[in-house]
């Protein structure tokens, strides 16, 4: 087998728009099922041209001809359907965030190694060029010895009646939206975990969710971190990193233009300013990243246990903003 044969639950969004184009294009993947049990499963098949179409999830999983699937379903659902997935021996690609809280992402994670499957949380952003490139400058020691990141990413959510980001139940919310990708930026680019926050929510009038949030983090280095998310707010998507030396800004940190286009600003104390143009697919990098590790059997670089520990310091976050303290980060 050179090539990973994936199903598609439901027609969500972020599946037609990225993912499902992105497996189209990948060298060694396909689209091979698509399901949807709202009704859409036809008109997948005829837009992506795919083969086979199912009205249910589970008639999905049991076509054997399917090696991996792709779950964008409601973050309240993803617990269910990977390890339903897992123990129809599915490889999983799951969106963001894995789970509600971090004992299910736990759980989870155990039923994938039970039933030897390969599972990767959907954070495609990372895949971009950009990142390791403010990694390379970071270590260069060009911006001298690194002090702060902070991160700001928003959108105003203008329709809430009906959408799952204003259910709680389902994973609604800034901080399971938004900050879940913000707290893996600040452990994948500073290269070390959390072991304290400190955050505060605001809450909309009529539901039960955080349309903001605020968060600090204090690293194990004692360097403090910090990010704001939310769903009320003109669109925002950068991080920034500052040293002892000078700074590096990327404006678009999470969604690069639909072209590919990322860009890193470095400024330094001596008056040096330059700017850098990165180009990469993301999404397409992604999933041709995890098919390979499909197909040999590894692990993807972002593993099970950073999933895990990703819902671990999100959960502290959320514990912080309800209890309205600081609160510690458990440790491995």
């Amino acid at each position: 087998m050179n090539t990973v044969k994936w199903g598609v639950l439901s027609g969500a969004e972020i599946a037609v728009r990225q993912v499902v184009p992105a497996i189209l294009k990948a060298p060694n993947a396909e689209v091979a099922a698509v399901a949807s049990e709202s009704g859409k499963e036809v008109k997948l098949k005829e837009q992506f041209n795919v083969s086979k179409a199912y009205s249910s999830y589970t008639e999905l999983l049991n076509d054997p001809e399917i090696d991996a699937v792709y779950i964008p379903l409601p973050n309240g659902l993803h617990a269910k359907w990977v390890k339903e997935a897992a123990k129809h021996k599915k490889h999983v690609l799951c969106e963001k965030p894995a789970s509600l809280t971090y004992q299910e992402a736990v759980e989870m994670m155990q039923v994938c190694e039970e039933n030897n499957v390969i599972f990767m949380e959907s954070f495609m952003y990372q895949f971009h060029p950009q990142h390791n490139r403010v990694k390379e400058v970071i270590h260069s020691g060009e911006i001298g010895e690194v002090k702060h990141m902070n991160s700001d990413l928003s959108f105003v959510l203008h329709s809430l009646e009906g959408n799952i980001r204003s259910d709680r139940n389902l994973g609604g919310g800034s901080l399971y939206d938004l900050g879940c990708y913000q707290i893996h930026a600040i452990r994948m680019i500073l290269g070390e975990e959390p072991v304290r926050v400190f955050g505060m929510e605001q809450l909309y009038d009529s539901y039960d969710v955080d349309q903001a949030a605020a968060v600090t983090m204090e690293m194990e280095s004692g360097l403090l971190a910090s990010f704001n998310c939310s769903m009320n707010m003109a669109g925002r998507q950068t991080y920034e990193v500052v040293g002892t030396k000078g700074k590096i800004t990327v404006s678009k940190a999470y969604v690069p233009h639909e072209d590919g286009i990322g860009k890193l600003t470095v400024d330094r104390e001596d008056g040096h300013h330059r700017e850098e143009i990165l180009e990469g697919y993301f999404y397409e990098i992604g999933v041709e990243h995890l098919s390979s590790r499909i197909l040999e059997g590894r692990e993807p670089v972002n593993t099970a246990e950073n999933t895990i520990q990703n819902m671990r310091v999100l959960e502290a976050c959320l514990t912080s903003m309800q209890k309205k303290q600081p609160v510690e980060v458990t440790t491995k």
